[in-house]
């Protein structure tokens, strides 16, 4: 196992203890390169009676996967806090019919602070697609309390 997978492992056992509509929805880390992160979820137990992702399973993976970039780069820092989301706009685009498949890119944000005592405020973009369609987009603002 790669540092990455195994790191990703380590996301998604914790999600999957602490979280526990993540195991049900069946929401899954894909790939982190130290910028980009994403995530993912069978369309199966996420749909609903128009045989399209329900938009709460939209929204719930959206936020996950902005959480989830956030814990990693606090990982990649040696920091830690908890993560909770202060404000969040989502914008349902287009049905989802596929595999969705969420992005979020770190575009900077210094998390020394956590190391200091002090939170840390980070908003993030988050995007999901079914295959080459955007179906929605995700803003929220992230706040990591010291521990």
């Amino acid at each position: 196992m790669t540092p990455e997978q195994s790191l990703l492992q380590e996301l998604m056992d914790t999600w999957h203890q602490t979280i526990p509509v993540t195991d049900f929805m069946k929401i899954c880390p894909r790939r982190f390169d130290g910028t980009r992160f994403e995530a993912s979820a069978p369309l199966e137990p996420n749909i609903n009676l128009h045989q399209t992702m329900f938009a709460g399973s939209i929204y719930t993976l959206l936020t996950l996967t902005g959480w989830g970039l956030m814990w990693l780069k606090q990982r990649e820092a040696g920091v830690s806090g908890a993560i909770v989301l202060a404000e969040a706009n989502v914008r349902y685009l287009a049905p989802v019919t596929q595999t969705p498949v969420a992005r979020v890119c770190w575009e900077g944000g210094d998390l020394s602070p956590l190391a200091r005592g002090r939170r840390v405020k980070q908003p993030l973009n988050v995007e999901l697609y079914s295959g080459d369609t955007l179906c929605a987009q995700f803003t929220g603002t992230y706040v990591s309390l010291p521990e």
